[in-house]
This record gives C-alpha cells, structure tokens and sequence, in this order.
C-alpha cells in the first residue's frame, strides 16, 4: 500500500468538535485521518471512532487510532499510532493482523532503530518545533535534527520505513524536509484552523 504524504491529526474537546475538523479536512482533499482524542472515556471514544471510520470510508482515505489498538481493533481501524509510551509495536502487528498499519513516534536515532527494528509501517519522527497541540514535548529536532538522522540512517544503507515529519509544520518548510528525505507529514493545528491548506500541503508534497 502506497501511503499518503499528508497526515491529518485530529482536535477537538469534544466529539462534536473532533467530528467536524474531520469532516472539513476531508472535505478539502485530505486522504489520511488518525483519531487523537486523549482526554475522552474510552466509551466515548470508541463511538466517535465508529463515526470517523464512515466518515473516511465514504471518502475513501484512511483512518488510524492514535494510541489504542483495543479501539483500533474494535472499529477494524486500517490501523493504529504509537507512542515511544504507548503499548508495544509487536503487540499491535498480532492483534491488529499483518495488513494493518502500524505507526511509531521516535525523537532519536536511538528511537528510529528501535522503530525500524520493530516493523513500524511508518514512523512520525518529531517535534520539528514547538507545539501547543502536545503537553508533554519530546526535544525539539529542527532541520539540523532530521538531517542527522537522515544522513545517519543513509550512511549505513540502513532500510527505513516512510519518515514523518511531525510538530508545527508549515507550508514553507516541506521543500527542505523533503530535500533531506522525508517522505511526508503530519500536520494538525494549521488543517483543523484552515482546512483549505489541505490541497497546498498535498501540491507541496509531489
């Protein structure tokens, strides 16, 4: 399965609000959707999860569950996001099956190994700058971070899955993190404020 370059990570207090972000970013071309919604019971979240799983399939694009492979399994999500704290990678893969896709934070080099090690299908490496959309911020990487990293893994011809870049990118900045080889981004604030950007992200990500 060929991924999509552009990931929309979902906000919203409620399930109101995280449904209707979601429909806009949909609506305005976007093809992948993973569900973040920390603070909700997991009752509530499981039936928002149902929701957004229609909302995607009637577009078709994809819809991972940030952080729950019981959510994720219960919804049969395409798939399910990670934290470096979250339950294990080997985990998801055996309750989830072989053609579901599984997604890793990393912040490292230590973390991308690990992830790589693990079979991520993808790994959302981060924060590219500060967020206000995470409380509890791993350090900061910058260019100068992901290009270590990248010339890291390139200098030993180590095989990586698709590297996302993640944490308060913009418009401006995709040239250069595609110039030092990552293969897309996650993006959150700047769709769920200006669901129109969605189509210049894509445009930009070619």
């Amino acid at each position: 399965m060929k991924l999509s370059k552009l990931q929309y990570i979902s906000q919203g207090t409620t399930a109101k609000e995280q449904a209707y972000h979601i429909q806009q970013a949909l609506d305005h071309g976007a093809d992948w959707i993973q569900l973040r919604w920390k603070t909700a019971a997991d009752e509530e979240r499981i039936k928002l999860a149902e929701q957004v799983k229609q909302q995607c399939q009637q577009y078709q694009a994809i819809c991972i569950i940030n952080d729950s492979i019981a959510v994720a399994k219960h919804i049969d999500a395409d798939g399910v996001h990670l934290g470096l704290d979250d339950e294990g990678i080997e985990k998801a893969r055996s309750v989830l099956g072989q053609g579901k896709i599984i997604g890793g934070t990393a912040n490292t080099i230590t973390d991308v190994i690990k992830r790589i090690d693990e079979g991520c299908s993808y790994i959302g490496l981060g924060p590219y700058r500060t967020t206000r959309t995470k409380e509890k911020l791993s350090p900061i990487l910058g260019l100068e971070g992901y290009r270590e990293i990248m010339q890291y893994l390139k200098n030993r011809a180590i095989h990586c899955p698709p590297i996302y870049a993640i944490g308060g990118i913009g418009l401006t900045d995709i040239q250069s993190l595609l110039a030092e080889g990552i293969y897309g981004v996650a993006v959150s604030k700047v769709i769920t404020d200006t669901p129109t950007i969605v189509s210049d992200f894509k445009k930009r990500l070619r």
